[in-house]
Order: structure tokens, then C-alpha cells, then sequence
């Protein structure tokens, strides 16, 4: 029942969406759908599930459609993706830099002080996206504006 749902959401957006559009939302909505389905099941079981499949689908598309619009991806890796990449960046030791502000996508990193690291071909982004780790919170960044695009929590 879950899949279905998904697909459904997933069929709407494809057919509601821009073609400019689309594919962030088809990924928002994906992707969505997947965190999703896995808090509301962790949560309260299957049912649980569905339902959280289904407001993370229509989440997701909200997001990639505004994302999209404001130049703010999200969501680049996929919801089974996040922990190993977090558990990769922990593993790599890789130094913190501090930023006093808000932290959050769509942050604009200063050019002095931060150092990017390639993402490792098994975890799949956007060809040239970089990690760094800000506030001991590892992020995937657009190293040509210096752009945050997602925070791995």
C-alpha cells in the first residue's frame, strides 16, 4: 500500500509540475516520501509508515519545487544514503569550521577559512558537490557559489 501511495504522489507531481521543475520535485518527492515512510514507521509501525510516505512525498515536492526556484537544492542524497555518508565524514576526522550565524541550506560559506572535500563516488550527488564540515555537522556544498545545499543531521 505504501508503494502505491508513493506512486501516486509521485504520478501527481510529474503531471503537475513545470518541466523546468520537474525533476527537483520528482526528487524532493522521492526522496520525501522515503524519510518519510522510515520516521513515520519508526514511529507508529506501518501504518505509521504510510502515512508519513505520503505527507514526505507532498513535503518533498513543496521543497523541490521552492528549492528549484531559489537555487537551494536539498535533499541531494537519499534518505538511506545520510547515515553512512555521516558516518563517512565522522570516520575521516575531517576539521570543523566554526560559523557564528544560522546555519542552514542555502547559507552562503565565506571564502576564507572553509575547505571542501569530494563527495565519494558511492554516494550519489550532483557531479562537482563538495562536504565540509560546519559546526560539527557535516554539508554538502555548490563549491562554485559557496552554497550550503544540505545539512547531513
Amino acid at each position: 500500500m505504501r508503494n502505491t501511495i508513493i506512486v501516486a504522489v509521485f504520478a501527481a507531481a510529474t503531471l503537475a509540475a513545470p518541466i523546468a521543475v520537474q525533476a527537483q520535485v520528482v526528487n524532493g518527492t522521492v526522496n520525501g516520501a522515503q524519510r518519510g515512510a522510515a520516521q513515520g514507521e519508526n514511529a507508529a509501525g506501518p501504518v505509521g509508515g504510510i502515512v508519513g510516505g505520503a505527507v514526505g512525498a507532498g513535503v518533498g515536492a513543496v521543497t523541490g519545487a521552492v528549492g528549484t526556484a531559489t537555487g537551494i537544492v536539498g535533499d541531494v542524497l537519499g534518505v538511506n544514503e545520510r547515515p553512512r555518508f555521516r558516518e563517512y565524514v565522522v570516520r575521516e576526522h575531517r576539521p570543523s569550521f566554526h560559523y557564528a550565524e544560522s546555519l542552514h541550506p542555502g547559507v552562503v560559506l565565506p571564502r576564507e577559512g572553509v575547505t571542501y572535500y569530494e563527495v565519494p563516488t558511492e554516494y550519489a550527488t550532483k557531479p562537482g558537490y563538495r562536504y565540509t564540515v560546519v559546526n560539527e555537522r557535516p554539508v554538502i556544498v555548490d563549491p562554485a557559489t559557496r552554497r550550503v545545499v544540505e545539512i547531513i543531521e
